[in-house]
């Protein structure tokens, strides 16, 4: 789900009968559907610019859309598994996504094509930001490890952090180019520290279940986070 000026202030949303619809955020309304957009269920959206989002499916299939046309722009099949995360990077117009195949690619907009894509990892990369001014991308792992790559250096990891008790990191959220908020499957909320890496604080407990979801407010000053337990919570974090 992410919020997109389609026209008016929408969110769009992905669903397992592979389509995207946009809906009205004012009125509820639907405002456009794009039916059969994947061959197979659409699980991220990522906002690219007021005109365009890419979305990801579960077989591994990244697609570039003009909201405008209502049309693809870009496809690519880096992966053999469904996507687990993406992300975007307007200054280099990079576009990275994370999967269940255990690999890391990065896509050039401006060339149409798959510019990498990383070796296999052992550690199952689940979730993805970019940190340190655009010099490091962090992958959140299914075994709770942190990989971190340098940025133009994505065939391996450049290094790792195991401080989260190996349970796997379903959500990262960054908060500065230093910090980032971890969602673990046994629902713990902590704060993290790249470069030196270490667990500066844990946050909060969502629940027993996976966090499967993490926002700002608009003023950044809440977390909101979402779980198995049909609950959205919302954090001060006026502590920061």
């Amino acid at each position: 789900i992410v919020f997109h000026n389609l026209f008016f202030s929408a969110i769009m949303t992905g669903s397992n009968d592979n389509s995207i619809l946009a809906t009205n955020v004012e009125t509820g309304a639907a405002i456009g559907r794009l039916t059969n957009a994947h061959e197979a269920a659409v699980n991220r959206i990522v906002n690219l610019s007021e005109t365009t989002v890419a979305s990801g499916d579960d077989s591994g299939c990244v697609k570039v859309w003009d909201t405008r046309q209502r049309t693809s722009c870009n496809s690519f099949h880096a992966h053999e598994d469904y996507i687990s995360d993406i992300t975007f990077a307007p200054d280099s117009m990079k576009l990275l996504a994370t999967s269940g195949d255990g690999t890391l690619s990065v896509c050039n907009l401006r060339r149409n094509r798959v510019q990498v894509q990383s070796e296999f990892a052992e550690d199952e990369p689940l979730s993805l930001v970019i940190m340190k001014n655009g010099q490091k991308v962090i992958c959140g792992t299914q075994n709770g490890v942190i990989l971190l790559y340098s940025w133009g250096n994505f065939k391996d990891h450049s290094d790792r952090f195991t401080g989260l008790e190996n349970k796997s990191i379903d959500k990262l959220l960054k908060l500065d180019e230093n910090r980032v908020i971890t969602g673990s499957e046994n629902g713990l909320i902590s704060l993290v520290g790249i470069l030196p890496n270490r667990i500066i604080r844990p946050i909060t407990e969502h629940s027993d279940y996976p966090v499967e979801g993490l926002a700002f407010s608009h003023d950044r000053k809440y977390l909101g986070s979402i779980s198995h337990d049909q609950m959205l919570k919302v954090w001060n974090l006026s502590f920061f």
